[in-house]
């Protein structure tokens, strides 16, 4: 990984710098390229995924480390999305996204603002936590599922070593047959070598990117 820093961010580096060590608010935690993730947006990203998964928001510092190297990747595929001009997702697919995740989940609209409240975000906060998910989501089907190949001898490999002996065990003297399985094996499969592909381009993309952490901000 190159050590040097690009020159658009010496101007927030140095700003931070000069504080040395008076108490502030926020400080840059990770500098990616010409962009930064502050301590604050680690935070609201736990808080937020937290309030959409229902659980309870951990920022301990092993939990702030892993957001963060998540939020690396979230920046270095928002780059490839502002230069190659990828689709946002409408917003009448993301209203009706929202609408479905508060209707599953909270029985009324004053139970949904109190819990808001107490994970401290705003409503916005999570529903750019959802477009997100839905942006991201968008953006590997398009960049990587061209490439990713999945044959009929794949589908019948994968459910002779690892479903039927499964479903066997499961069904002991039962019929056990490949088109039972079928569709759900070759979306398996088309799923995780998306992901391969997906997080070998993240690599490549962090080998070609100066990633600057400043560990007091994970103590």
């Amino acid at each position: 990984m190159r050590s040097h820093i690009q020159p658009g961010i010496w101007c927030a580096l140095t700003a931070a710098a000069l504080l040395g060590h008076a108490e502030t608010i926020d400080r840059i935690a990770v500098a990616v390229g010409n962009r930064v993730i502050t301590t604050s947006d680690i935070e609201r990203q736990i808080r937020v995924s937290a309030f959409l998964s229902g659980t309870k928001p951990d920022l301990s510092p092993e939990a702030r480390r892993k957001t963060a190297e998540a939020m690396i990747d979230q920046k270095l595929i928002r780059g490839e999305l502002e230069s190659s001009r990828y689709p946002e997702p409408p917003p009448a697919e993301l209203d009706a996204a929202y609408t479905q995740f508060k209707e599953k989940y909270f029985k009324t609209d004053d139970e949904y603002r109190r819990a808001l409240v107490e994970y401290g975000i705003s409503e916005a906060d999570a529903r750019e936590q959802l477009q997100w998910q839905r942006t991201l989501a968008g953006f590997v089907s398009l960049r990587f599922r061209a490439a990713v190949q999945v044959n009929d001898q794949d589908v019948e490999d994968y459910f002779e070593k690892t479903v039927a002996p499964v479903a066997r065990a499961a069904k002991p003297g039962g019929s056990v047959t490949l088109d039972e399985f079928r569709d759900q094996i070759r979306t398996k499969l088309t799923g995780d070598r998306e992901d391969q592909q997906t997080n070998e381009w993240l690599a490549e993309a962090r080998r070609r990117t100066a990633i600057v952490y400043h560990e007091e901000a994970f103590q």
